[in-house]
């Protein structure tokens, strides 16, 4: 079972457009459908979280709600944003990305 989601999870992170830089919320609007955003640390996933207003809660090193290091919410719904782990990828078995 788990592998069916991992499989459809690494779609959903594949297909939703790349945004950097410290603007990320101001440009996530204006992108049609999903969008992922890549943290290298919990300070920068904080960071880009406080922008979108989303609070990250920690435990034991990850972040509370991730699966694979990915955090996933809705803004402003039906879009999906992905916040994105600096091992995310690798642990999802996404090459190319």
């Amino acid at each position: 079972m788990e592998d069916k989601y991992i499989k459809h999870f690494s779609e959903i992170l594949k297909n939703a457009k790349p945004i950097n830089g410290a603007d990320a919320v101001l440009k996530a609007p204006n992108i049609q459908g999903d969008v992922r955003v890549q943290y290298q640390d919990q300070p920068d996933l904080e960071r880009i979280a406080r922008q979108f207003g989303v609070f990250q809660e920690w435990k034991d090193g990850v972040p509370r709600t991730a699966y694979k290091g990915v955090v996933v919410f809705r803004h402003p719904p039906p879009r999906q944003v992905l916040l994105v782990g600096p091992n995310s990828f690798k642990l999802l078995g996404i090459k190319g990305v």
